[in-house]
């Protein structure tokens, strides 16, 4: 996921920051890593990133999100991100700031 942010007021175009598996993917472009690629391959090369996992910045170790995978082996690296989709959300469920961050992160602006 992406997502712009506010702008200062200023005509400069504001950069997209990334977080969950988008930013994971942009890990994985500028990693030394091959597919098909074990799970311990991946911890190996990349669990210590921390990774942002919402539009605050809010970061988690991505080996920590590899614990939540079953799979032991990702044929390609969009393997690897869709296996790791669904425990970012969780993890971005169960970790936001409370009721009013998380309608805040859901508006546009």
């Amino acid at each position: 996921m992406g997502v712009r942010p506010p702008s200062g007021g200023d005509d400069d175009e504001p950069e997209s920051i990334e977080f969950g598996i988008a930013a994971v993917d942009a890990h994985l472009r500028t990693a030394d890593l091959s597919f098909p690629a074990a799970k311990d391959d991946v911890a190996a090369e990349l669990g210590h990133e921390q990774i942002p996992y919402d539009v605050h910045g809010n970061d988690v170790a991505l080996g920590v999100m590899l614990e939540e995978v079953d799979t032991t082996e990702f044929r390609s690296r969009q393997e690897l991100l869709n296996a790791l989709h669904e425990p970012f959300e969780e993890y971005r469920r169960n970790n936001s700031g409370g009721v009013f961050q998380q309608m805040r992160s859901m508006l546009p602006f």
